[in-house]
């Protein structure tokens, strides 16, 4: 899994039919850099499964692993936010959220 900020959300008139009826949301994934999370690589779309929103910290996971989660099995995915972060915690420090 990783850590994301939600920074937008993605609306596609058009897309597969198992993706019908899902929310899709705009990420960048952050990682720790001296204690400090900092933006990290090129933002990706997910798809939401636990009602993210616009610039809440989320947990995603990737690849198959986002093909596992209950409302993706079976569907056409590569990244799924299962998670809100409440908090993050490095060798006993608190880090602020993106």
């Amino acid at each position: 899994m990783f850590l994301a900020k939600v920074i937008g959300s993605v609306v596609a008139s058009q897309k597969s039919p198992e993706l019908q009826g899902m929310k899709l949301l705009f990420i960048q994934p952050y990682v720790n850099k001296d204690k400090t999370l900092v933006p990290a690589g090129s933002s990706i779309v997910a798809v939401d499964s636990v009602g993210a929103g616009v610039g809440e910290c989320v947990l995603f996971t990737q690849g198959n692993s986002a093909r596992l989660v209950h409302n993706t099995k079976g569907v056409p995915v590569d990244a799924a936010i299962v998670g809100i972060v409440d908090s993050v915690e490095v060798e006993g420090t608190i880090v602020e959220k993106p």
